[in-house]
């Protein structure tokens, strides 16, 4: 694909920008029907060409899609759960609600989160109009 083809990809599905691949194996945790973004959950589908598999899958995936918000208890715990879920050299795309936002989460309790947990803060980016995605690589084992 063409540079400009990536660019024109990731205006139309800005799931896109966070570096998901066909076949991959993506584990979503924390959705809510009423507090998720439907469409990048949907252009994550696309683009990895099979569902997102719910909290209940029982073998390790490729990428967990943590959706969190402050209400959701003690971030380090779901990194931490999150962690066990990953096959070797996964990684967490970490959503949370952008400021302003209710359950937004201040990034330096993200990034403290992260370290207790050992993971490291790779990048964020804006993932839709309400969310924002942090990336969280896994140590290597």
């Amino acid at each position: 694909m063409s540079a400009t083809a990536d660019h024109a990809e990731e205006r139309t599905n800005p799931a896109a920008r966070l570096g998901f691949e066909p076949g991959q194996v993506v584990q979503e945790i924390g959705y809510d029907d009423n507090d998720v973004d439907h469409d990048l959950r949907e252009g994550i589908e696309s683009i990895i060409g099979q569902d997102l598999v719910d909290e209940d899958y029982d073998d390790v995936a490729d990428v967990v899609l943590l959706w969190f918000r402050d209400e959701d208890g003690d971030l380090t715990d779901g990194l931490v759960d999150s962690i066990g879920l990953l096959e070797d050299g996964g990684q967490i795309w970490l959503l949370t609600p952008k400021t302003g936002r209710d359950g937004y989460i201040e990034p330096s309790d993200i990034n403290d989160a992260a370290q207790t947990a050992g993971l490291s803060q790779t990048k964020s980016i804006s993932v839709a109009k309400d969310w924002v995605g942090t990336r969280l690589g896994t140590p290597k084992r």
